[in-house]
C-alpha cells in the first residue's frame, strides 16, 4: 500500500487510501455476511436432523428442545440465531458467558444455560446471571447458589448431572444417589429442580451408549414419579451431534449442539 501511494500525488494518495480502506471494510462486511449465511444454513440443517430423528422414533418435535452451545463464539452469532428463532444457549466458561449476557441483555426472552463445571468460588456469577445450571452435582454448590440467587429473580433451574458411565475422572453423581440428592434440593426455594443431565461414555459402541441413555431415562421417570406434584421436572438433557438420534430414541427432551451449528472452535 505504501509503495503504491508513493507513486501518486499526495492529494490522489489520500483519495486512494480512503478507497483502499473502504474496500477492506466492504470485504469485512462481505465476509461477515457469508459467515452468518453459513451459520443460518448449519442451524437449519440441525433443526431438520432433530425433526427427522423425532419422526423416526415417534416423538413430537415439540418435546425435544435444542440447546445451542455457543461457548467461545461471539455475541453476533448468538444474535443471528436468536433472530432465526433460537432462544436457549449454553455456555461453558463464565467470563465468556458473562460478556455475551451483558452485550445481549436487550433480548428479554433469551435463556442462558451454564453447562460447564462449576467451582464453589464461581457460584455467584451463575446465581446472578443465568437461568439454568445443568451440571449440579455437589450439595455445597447447591446451597451457595440458593443463598446467592438475588431477590426478585425467578428460582434458578437446575439439572442434576449424573455420571451414568461410572467413569472415575468424570463429574456427576452416581446413579444410586440421584433420589437422595433430589431430596436435599427440595427445601432450597431459590432453586427449581428440572431434571437430569449426563455426558455418556466417549465410545462408538452404540449398544453401550443405548444402555447408558436408557438408564438415564429410567432414573428420570423415577424422579418424576417420586415428585409427581412438581410438574416442572420435565428435562432430560442428553445427546450431542454424534448421538442425537439415539438420545431422542431413548427419551431425551433436550439435545446440546455446538460445533454442528457454530463450526469448529
Amino acid at each position: 500500500m505504501a509503495f503504491f501511494l508513493s507513486w501518486i500525488p499526495l492529494k490522489n494518495a489520500v483519495v486512494a487510501a480512503k478507497l483502499f480502506i473502504g474496500y477492506l471494510g466492504s470485504t469485512d462486511i462481505l465476509n461477515q455476511a457469508a459467515l452468518m449465511s453459513i451459520l443460518e444454513h448449519n442451524y437449519n440443517q440441525v433443526i431438520q436432523r432433530l425433526q427427522h430423528a423425532c419422526m423416526d422414533h415417534q416423538r413430537n418435535s415439540d418435546e425435544v428442545k435444542l440447546l445451542a452451545v455457543s461457548k467461545t463464539k461471539p455475541a453476533s452469532m448468538v444474535q443471528t440465531l436468536y433472530d432465526l428463532g433460537q432462544r436457549s444457549f449454553g455456555e461453558n466458561y463464565l467470563q465468556d458467558g458473562e460478556a455475551k449476557i451483558t452485550e445481549l441483555s436487550h433480548l428479554a426472552d433469551i435463556e442462558w444455560h451454564f453447562i460447564g463445571p462449576l467451582q464453589s468460588n464461581k457460584t455467584r456469577s451463575v446465581a446472578e446471571n443465568f437461568q439454568w445450571l445443568e451440571t449440579l452435582d455437589r450439595e455445597k454448590i447447591a446451597r451457595r447458589l440458593h443463598d446467592q440467587r438475588p431477590e426478585g429473580m425467578a428460582p434458578l433451574n437446575v439439572l442434576i448431572q449424573v455420571n451414568i458411565s461410572a467413569e472415575g475422572q468424570k463429574s456427576g453423581i452416581a446413579a444410586n444417589q440421584v433420589m437422595a440428592f433430589a431430596e436435599m434440593l427440595m427445601p432450597l426455594s431459590n432453586l427449581q429442580l428440572r431434571g437430569l443431565m449426563c455426558i455418556p461414555e466417549a465410545t462408538d459402541d452404540e449398544t453401550k451408549l443405548r444402555s447408558q441413555f436408557e438408564q438415564m431415562k429410567t432414573l428420570f421417570d423415577e424422579l418424576k414419579a417420586q415428585y409427581s406434584e412438581y410438574k416442572l421436572i420435565d428435562t432430560l438433557s442428553m445427546g450431542m451431534s454424534a448421538d442425537m438420534s439415539l438420545a431422542i430414541a431413548c427419551g431425551a427432551t433436550e439435545i446440546r449442539i455446538g460445533t454442528d451449528i457454530f463450526g469448529a472452535r
